[in-house]
C-alpha cells in the first residue's frame, strides 16, 4: 500500500472510530505512563487495570511510590506475578527521586537506561508525554504492519525485528507520534486481532495486502512457532462450483509442504455454529452469502510435541470473495493428487 496513506487513515480511525477506553489513555503525566506500561507487561489490559487504578490512589506520584516500603508495594503487587517488575519498579522510582529530584526523563535514552524498561516501553514514554518521534514496536504493531503490508519475514527473527522496527519508524506520524502509537496500538487489539480480526469492517480493508490475498490467517509469520500442548485448528473448506480452496502449508511450522483447506487458529477451543461460522465469513472475509453445510466433530492428531485438534466447517458460496479470488481453488480430480496431513486425511476418508 501507499505508506504515505497509511498514518492518515489509521488517525482518522483512531479519531472518529475507536471507543476503546482505558483509565491511562490520553495522560502525559511520564509516572503515569510509566506505570501503566511496566503493569501491562505480561498481563491483560483486564487485569491491570484495578492494579493501575490501587496504585494510583496509593502512590500518585514517582515520589509517593520511592518513599513506600517494600512490603507495601508488593502486598499491593499481590496476584500480577512476575514480581521482578514490581522490584523494578520501586528501583526506579527510588532512582529518579535520588538523582533527578523525582522528575521523569524526559529523553529517549535515559528513559531507555531506566531498570525494567525496554525499546517498547521507553518508545511509549517518550511520545505519549513528551511528543518525541519513537515508534512502538509490539506484537500489535507487529501484526498490523505484516498483514497490511503483506511480509512474511518472520517478526521473531532478528531480521524481522529490524525490518519491521524501521518500518514501523518510518510510518510514524512525527507531529503526532503519541496519537499514533495509540492508534496503531489499538487498532490491533481491537480489529487486526491475531484470531478472527474484523477484516469486513477494517479502514485498511482495501489496502491491505493479506486481505486482498486471503493470507490474513497466515501472517505475521513466527520462526519459532510457540510450544503449545494443544493447538486448535478450524479448516474451512470452502466449495465454489465443484472446486475447493486449497493451499500450500509454507513456513517454519508443522506439516511444511503439505496441503490443507483455509485454515484459522485459535486459542481456544472454538464453538462453531452455523450463526458463528456466519458472523465470522461476514467480518473477517467480507462474505454475506453462504450456505453452511457441515460442522465436524472434533478430529485429534498427536504429533512429537503437541496434539492438533480440528474441526472441518463445510461451506457452500454462491461466489467467490475477492479476498479468496487469488487463491487456488481445486477440481475433485486435482485435489486427489495432492499430499495432505493425516488429520485431513482422515476427515476426507470419513463417509
Amino acid at each position: 500500500m501507499d505508506k504515505s496513506k497509511f498514518s492518515a487513515i489509521l488517525l482518522h480511525w483512531h479519531q472518529h472510530e475507536n471507543t476503546r477506553v482505558m483509565p491511562w489513555k490520553g495522560i502525559k503525566d511520564p509516572y503515569k505512563i510509566w506505570l501503566s506500561e511496566v503493569i501491562l507487561q505480561q498481563t491483560r489490559v483486564d487485569q491491570g487495570w484495578k492494579y493501575y487504578e490501587s496504585f494510583i490512589e496509593k502512590y500518585p506520584d514517582i515520589l509517593h511510590l520511592a518513599n513506600a516500603e517494600d512490603k507495601e508495594v508488593f502486598k499491593l503487587w499481590e496476584g500480577l506475578g512476575y514480581y521482578n517488575r514490581c522490584k523494578n519498579l520501586l528501583h526506579t522510582a527510588r532512582f529518579i527521586a535520588e538523582n533527578n529530584n523525582g522528575k521523569f526523563p524526559a529523553d529517549y535514552d535515559e528513559i531507555l537506561a531506566l531498570k525494567g524498561v525496554g525499546p517498547y516501553t521507553a518508545a511509549a514514554i517518550a511520545s505519549f508525554a513528551f511528543r518525541l518521534p519513537y515508534a512502538v514496536v509490539d506484537g500489535n504493531v507487529f501484526r498490523v504492519l505484516a498483514r497490511v503490508f503483506g511480509n512474511s519475514t518472520p517478526v521473531d527473527a532478528t531480521e524481522g525485528k529490524a525490518l519491521f522496527t524501521s518500518l514501523a519508524q518510518e510510518l510514524l506520524d512525527k507531529k503526532n507520534p503519541g496519537l499514533y502509537n495509540q492508534a496503531i496500538m489499538d487498532f490491533g487489539a481491537t480489529v487486526c486481532k491475531p484470531a478472527l480480526p474484523l477484516c469486513s469492517n477494517c479502514v485498511l480493508q482495501k489496502q491491505c495486502t493479506a486481505f486482498n490475498t486471503g493470507t490474513v490467517n497466515h501472517l505475521p509469520v513466527k520462526e519459532k512457532v510457540l510450544k503449545k500442548k494443544t493447538r486448535w485448528f478450524s479448516f474451512f473448506v470452502f466449495r465454489h462450483n465443484n472446486k475447493t480452496l486449497i493451499s500450500k502449508r509454507t513456513g517454519n511450522d508443522i506439516w511444511q509442504n503439505l496441503h490443507e483447506f483455509y485454515l484459522v487458529e485459535t486459542d481456544e477451543k472454538p464453538v462453531w455454529s452455523t450463526e458463528t461460522v456466519l458472523d465470522v465469513l461476514s467480518s473477517q472475509l467480507n462474505i454475506k452469502k453462504a450456505e453452511v453445510k457441515d460442522i465436524s466433530p472434533l478430529i485429534s492428531q498427536q504429533l512429537t510435541h503437541q496434539t492438533i485438534k480440528a474441526v472441518f466447517v463445510r461451506v457452500i458460496l454462491p461466489e467467490i470473495p475477492a479476498s479468496l479470488k487469488k487463491l487456488d481453488w481445486l477440481k475433485d480430480a486435482e485435489i486427489e493428487k495432492l499430499a495432505f496431513p493425516r488429520i485431513i486425511n482422515q476427515y476426507l476418508s470419513q463417509p
